[in-house]
């Protein structure tokens, strides 16, 4: 359903798809808003995983989310039901997998966007694409942005429309410097002796706190910490923390993608 501002009918109707993560799919918004200003009237369809859907609430460049389920048959044959429930003209697929391309190529589109067999992250996910793009450039958010603009978009904005997040646990009411410990690979993280270290240097040379962040199941990880606060939240406190904090120490996983993208000093 257009979830625009009157009914007459979208210009154009365009899927997108990049399930996840988090950091990837924070690289990707600057690309859908290019896409999105870049055809009046058109209406944008994401399709994600569940749990990178609350990174998208209230996103203006964004009229409907697809929440794509990778579990069952029953699961796909369910997004495999609301990705046809519109018919859509084109489909951009900024992750590059097979499985992303599968996504694009179940809603039908006249035409389906993606990376170049060279570049795409699984080769045989180009076999799906009507439109290969190459970029030449070394950031991934250039690189989407070359995606979308091989698409149709014919003008970049580079912003992050990000949601405000809101509080879930408590946090210090001074400045504090916000790190988030654990990441999707343990070949990132940092020992947690390190933070231990960090945060005695920082009450003591600065008086302000480190606060460790991490989703609940974490909780006992983060808590062997000493000297710093743990938060554990989901995405939108994970959001508002961000936001609040004075600085964000991070390695390379989403949280830090996401302190990125809000300008926060890293």
């Amino acid at each position: 359903m257009y979830t625009g501002g009157n009914a007459r009918k979208p210009s154009v109707r365009i899927l997108v798809v990049r399930l996840g993560a988090m950091g990837d799919i924070v690289h990707t918004l600057p690309a859908v808003a290019s896409l999105k200003h870049s055809f009046p009237g058109s209406h944008v369809t994401w399709a994600i995983a569940p749990r990178w859907a609350p990174l998208l609430e209230g996103n203006v460049y964004v009229d409907r989310r697809i929440l794509f389920e990778r579990g069952g048959i029953s699961e796909l044959l369910r997004s495999r039901r609301e990705l046809r429930r519109e018919p859509f003209d084109l489909a951009v697929d900024f992750q590059g997998l097979i499985q992303s391309a599968l996504a694009a190529s179940m809603a039908r589109p006249d035409r389906i966007f993606g990376f170049d067999r060279s570049q795409a992250r699984e080769k045989l996910a180009a076999l799906f694409y009507s439109n290969c793009a190459a970029s030449s450039a070394r950031h991934v958010v250039d690189r989407n942005l070359d995606l979308a603009r091989a698409a149709g978009a014919s003008s970049a904005l580079r912003t992050f429309p990000l949601p405000q997040g809101k509080p879930e646990n408590p946090l210090p009411e001074g400045d504090f410097v916000l790190a988030c410990p654990l990441a999707g690979w343990a070949s990132k993280q940092w020992p947690l002796e390190s933070y231990t270290a960090l945060a005695g240097r920082l009450k003591r040379d600065l008086g302000v706190h480190l606060v460790v962040n991490g989703p609940p199941a974490s909780a006992d990880i983060l808590g062997r910490i000493e000297g710093a606060q743990t938060h554990v939240s989901g995405i939108a406190g994970l959001i508002d923390a961000t936001r609040r904090a004075a600085a964000v120490l991070g390695v390379d996983s989403g949280p830090l993608h996401l302190a990125a993208a809000l300008e926060k000093r890293a």
